[in-house]
Formats: C-alpha cells, structure tokens, sequence
C-alpha cells in the first residue's frame, strides 16, 4: 500500500500544469453537470481542450479523438439544453430510455468498441487500442445520451470510467487516474440527482 501511494505522488508532482488544470476542470464540469447547470458546458469545451491535448501526446489516440467528439457534443448539448421545448423556455426535463432504447444504445456502443479497437490495433501505434477503445466507445454513447439529457448517461459513465481508472494508471497519468476515479463516484451521484429530478417532473 506504501508503494502505492508513493507511486501516486511521484506521479502527482511530475505531473505537468496541463494535466493538473484538466483535473480541476473535469471535476468542476461533472459537478455542475450533475446540478443541471448549463455552465457545465463551457467549462466542459475548456477541459476538453486540455485533456486531448496531453493525451495525443501519451499516444491515446481514441482518447484523444473522444475528447474532439466530447467539444462537438457539449457545443450541441448546450444548445439542446436551452432550446428543446422552443418558446416556452422551460428547463429540459430529465429524459428515460425506454427498453428497445438501451438495448439498442447497449448494442451499438458494443460495435463501435470492436470496430475502433480493431482499427487503432491495425493501423496505429496506440497504447492499450482496445482498453482505451472501450473507454471511447462508452463514452461516445454516454456524452450523447448526456447531451439529450438521458438518465442513463450516467450509467455509462460508471462504466466508462472504471475502466478509464485502470487505462490512465497503466500510462502512468496519475492525475487522470485520480480524475476517473472522482468522475467515477461523481457519476453515481449524477445517477441519483437526476433520479430524483425525474420522479418530480412526473409529480
């Protein structure tokens, strides 16, 4: 366990400014995400920024291209977020997938995993193409659904995040790791907050 923890802060403290800021960032964005606070996007586009940043050059290349997607699918959500009941300019309310919805999300995230490992594995010097591959595909679905303010966004990032854990920790980005593991708990309080937000739409 000492070996561990050192083995943290060595990293903690080699880590670059870069590194550290898309941190504080990642965790402020998630918080406000979780309070359904639309400035969760703003600060999510600068996060994301950064973070692809330090991940191209850890030679993450599906990470680095998720977090592309990841500006693309903030830009939208914070339109979608303002504009989806048109003139009335209500706050969107908490949205639930049906059953034929998540098999079909369950699915396609499945797919994209095996066709992007796949390709990072064939033709890229990726580290760990299809760990971090599953990593992008989960958190492909999971941005989507939480741009159309699906619970169940939530449920993919628990996913995603688990093994995001253990994908920045073999590279050796501590502070990702750290990052992930936040996200991780912060995912499972999303999870209930929207939980409750849609029980009180419905009321």
């Amino acid at each position: 366990m000492h070996a561990i923890l050192q083995q943290i802060l060595d990293g903690a403290l080699s880590a670059s400014w870069l590194e550290q800021l898309a941190t504080i960032l990642g965790v402020v964005g998630v918080w406000l995400a979780m309070r359904e606070s639309l400035w969760n996007f703003p600060v999510g586009l600068v996060q994301v920024a950064i973070f692809g940043w330090v991940c191209y050059g850890g030679k993450l290349y599906s990470e680095t291209l998720l977090q592309v997607f990841f500006f693309g699918a903030l830009a939208y959500g914070w339109w979608h977020w303002q504009h989806a009941d048109g003139a009335e300019a209500k706050p969107l309310a908490v949205q639930r997938l049906t059953r034929r919805e998540v098999v079909a999300w369950t699915a396609g995230t499945l797919a994209l995993w095996g066709a992007w490992g796949t390709g990072m594995a064939r033709w890229t010097d990726a580290a760990l193409p299809y760990w971090d591959g599953f990593v992008f595909a989960a958190s492909v679905a999971s941005q989507w659904l939480q741009a159309r303010k699906a619970l169940e966004n939530w449920i993919g990032w628990i996913v995603a995040n688990t093994v995001a854990i253990g994908v920045f920790w073999a590279k050796e980005f501590y502070w990702f790791s750290v990052l992930y593991f936040l996200f991780w708990l912060m995912a499972w309080g999303g999870l209930r907050a929207w939980r409750r937000s849609a029980k009180g739409a419905h009321v």
